[in-house]
């Protein structure tokens, strides 16, 4: 809304101008969805304690996440609100993918909500049946991808890191294939967020890489010095990523160890579907690879362990996902969570380093 209604003005004043470049925009949503997370924390946890809105504490996980049973969950909200508000303000609401982007964030958390309202008001201990769960995931990804592909002309060329002339063309099956990326992120988030902060940080750390991603991919310079894919108007998917790392430091603030406030499926579910849409759209699908590889090692570890246990009857590792496996070797809460944000960080390093290395 600020960039629509102050940019215009700028042929009276041009301190107006300022309004249009991309990089003040998404410094500022930044800030914007940082301060609107952190003001309104207290009130939503209260709100949801007052609410009865607690965690439940499964019996076979670890004994030390006993005492966190009742803490207020659905927090996720939070992030959402903060990501909304700070996209209406400052980005340029007539960018299509950005309303993709909206569309993706909207859907997904529509999802969660259901599966935590379910769980924690309802009582109903499964929430939303995980066909149930996955049948809805992939209808919202398969809607965003028809969009792309029937209304954008949208390529059905790969871009892989590392590579500057291989581009594979998958025709009709990149449909598909794109659904993939955009479920399985979005199921990979919900599978890391399982300790104090522990989703939320790496979340923020690929908002920051896919910020930086968005940008280049939207300027032609860069895009055509750097080999990848150039994508006209992507450049305004930086607001909006900007506006996901602020809100998720604002939520950080009451999400870090000891946590006063959970993210719930309403938050983990559109996050990783969030990221999954951008990699979709930037044509850096393979990218996500790195940018969220510990949201890979997250979801890997339970398909090992599930596949080990069905086949063999053995497990791999103490427990599943992964960060319960070094809780129950012995590693304090705190100390698996900033292991895993320093593993978040050099792969969104590595990330970044394969846009030049071609």
């Amino acid at each position: 809304m600020l960039y629509h209604l102050l940019f215009s003005i700028h042929v009276v004043h041009p301190f107006f101008n300022v309004f249009r470049y991309i990089t003040f925009r998404t410094s500022y949503a930044v800030l914007t969805a940082f301060l609107i997370s952190f003001l309104i924390g207290p009130m939503v946890i209260r709100q949801l304690r007052q609410s009865q809105i607690g965690q439940q504490i499964r019996n076979e996980g670890p004994k030390s996440h006993l005492s966190k049973a009742g803490t207020p969950t659905m927090g996720g909200l939070l992030i959402l609100v903060a990501v909304l508000g700070a996209t209406w303000l400052w980005a340029d609401l007539q960018s299509p993918y950005v309303w993709l982007l909206v569309l993706s964030l909207v859907l997904f958390g529509l999802i969660g909500f259901l599966d935590d309202y379910l769980k924690f008001v309802k009582k109903h201990s499964a929430g939303l049946w995980p066909r149930y769960k996955l049948a809805a995931q992939t209808a919202v990804a398969a809607g965003i991808v028809g969009i792309l592909y029937g209304a954008l002309n949208y390529s059905t060329q790969l871009s892989l890191p590392f590579f500057k002339n291989i581009h594979p063309d998958l025709g009709l099956f990149y449909l598909p294939f794109a659904v993939v990326v955009i479920v399985g992120a979005s199921n990979a988030v919900n599978l890391t967020d399982g300790l104090d902060g522990l989703a939320t940080g790496p979340v923020a750390v690929a908002a920051v890489a896919y910020t930086i991603v968005t940008y280049v991919t939207g300027n032609r310079i860069f895009a055509d010095y750097l080999l990848i894919p150039y994508i006209d108007g992507a450049g305004e998917l930086a607001v909006v990523c900007g506006a996901l790392f602020g809100a998720c430091l604002g939520f950080l603030w009451y999400n870090s160890y000891p946590a006063s406030v959970f993210m719930g499926d309403v938050g983990s579910l559109p996050l990783g579907g969030m990221l999954g849409t951008v990699a979709v759209i930037t044509k850096h699908e393979f990218l996500l690879l790195f940018v969220g590889g510990l949201f890979v090692i997250e979801a890997l570890s339970v398909i090992l362990q599930v596949g080990s246990f069905k086949m063999r009857a053995k497990r791999i590792f103490l427990m599943a996902p992964l960060h319960h496996h070094f809780e129950l070797k012995g590693w304090a809460e705190p100390k698996v969570v900033i292991r895993f944000w320093i593993i978040a960080i050099v792969m969104a390093l590595l990330s970044l380093s394969t846009l030049k290395l071609r």
